[in-house]
């Protein structure tokens, strides 16, 4: 048996939480997002995407996506801009 490497259990962990974020609405729109992109993620993009998900919290996140509340400037992040695009804001 193989172990993964370091970066693909980070992006198992980090898909499992796009899925399971605390609130059902960002379950669903993070987690097709993680579906759709990961993949296409670099390693660096992955580590701003999970310490994104584990340092804020889920209201203001979904505010964030669909823009419903003016994203902090220290957010502006090509991850953030393809998640809020993906979501159908901005």
């Amino acid at each position: 048996m193989t172990m993964p490497s370091p970066s693909e259990a980070r992006r198992k962990r980090l898909f499992f939480r796009c899925h399971h974020t605390g609130m059902k609405e960002n379950d669903v729109l993070i987690g097709g997002f993680a579906e759709r992109h990961m993949a296409d993620l670099s390693d660096d993009d992955v580590c701003w995407f999970e310490d994104f998900l584990m340092n804020n919290n889920d209201i203001d996140i979904y505010n964030w996506m669909l823009g419903n509340k003016p994203l902090p400037p220290e957010l502006e992040h090509p991850v953030m801009r393809l998640l809020m695009r993906s979501v159908g804001a901005s």
